[in-house]
């Protein structure tokens, strides 16, 4: 059967995304930020998966105000990198996993999740940059991704525990999936950020880094955390860590097995007016 191996999560800022495609990782500014990726390059290098379920958000690229799904997943054959504005991202096209994903769907929605099924989609820098951020800069991404994009764009957006929960569904779709594939899952988005309003620029360290912690180690009561204390501490598009949930809630003590171990944090600030936290965690043995 199919397996979830491993968990990553991290930022997707759209300004590392830039710094990459114009040669910028070496300046002093992103120097730290990258050099925090390096152990992860590395390790998604002797652990690679057979098929990488992202977690992230579309920014009003391939969903727009006038239709925002809460929940959506992709099944089509292949992604291109959307304009954003400035031109596509100089970045691989993204090869999807259709069988598994709409295994996945099937699944998932007769557990009473409500998907909806994008066949046909571009994706943005909220997927494009966690790839860079992990493979560098390939002339093809190490293997198949499939795209799921949860709204935390746009009031209402699914509770943290909502999240928590469909990502337990999710680890039960994959492991009744009948061929032998390595799946790693990963949640994108946040850390602590405010994009706009008097508290623009916010970033809140201490709160952040206490969410590592609790997603680390106590992750089934994090899920319970409000959406106004994410927004009152980490700003309003802080709410993008409840993304994170997802990945978390497929990991193998969610479902009373044991723990994972931590293979690699790292936090830093700033990265674009923006907290960037990362964190990997393999399941235990």
């Amino acid at each position: 059967m199919a397996k979830i191996t491993a968990s990553a999560y991290t930022s997707h800022v759209p300004a590392i995304g830039a710094a990459m495609d114009h040669g910028k990782t070496g300046e002093p500014y992103w120097q730290n930020v990258f050099t925090g990726y390096e152990y992860s390059r590395q390790w998604l290098k002797d652990n690679p998966p057979d098929v990488i379920f992202l977690v992230f958000n579309d920014h009003a690229t391939a969903f727009s105000l006038d239709f925002i799904p809460t929940f959506a997943i992709g099944t089509g054959p292949e992604y291109a990198p959307a304009d954003e504005g400035w031109g596509p991202r100089p970045v691989p096209m993204v090869q999807g996993h259709p069988l598994l994903a709409a295994h996945i769907a099937q699944s998932v929605i007769q557990d009473d999740f409500d998907l909806t099924i994008v066949n046909r989609m571009d994706v943005d820098h909220g997927l494009t940059v966690p790839l860079s951020l992990m493979c560098g800069q390939p002339d093809a991404w190490p293997c198949p991704v499939i795209p799921f994009a949860v709204n935390v764009v746009q009031y209402p957006v699914p509770s943290g525990r909502r999240c928590f929960e469909l990502g337990r569904a999710i680890r039960r779709a994959v492991e009744s999936f009948d061929d032998d594939l390595n799946v790693q899952i990963w949640g994108t988005g946040g850390m602590s950020h405010q994009l706009q309003g008097p508290r623009a620029g916010l970033i809140n360290s201490e709160w952040d880094n206490q969410f590592l912690d609790r997603l680390i180690h106590e992750p089934a009561d994090l899920a319970d955390m409000h959406h106004m204390e994410y927004v009152r501490e980490a700003g309003a598009e802080g709410i993008e860590l409840v993304m994170w949930l997802v990945a978390r809630g497929a990991m193998s003590d969610a479902a009373g097995g044991d723990a994972p171990e931590v293979k690699h944090r790292f936090y830093h600030v700033p990265a674009s007016n923006t907290a960037v936290g990362h964190l990997i965690l393999e399941e235990p043995l």
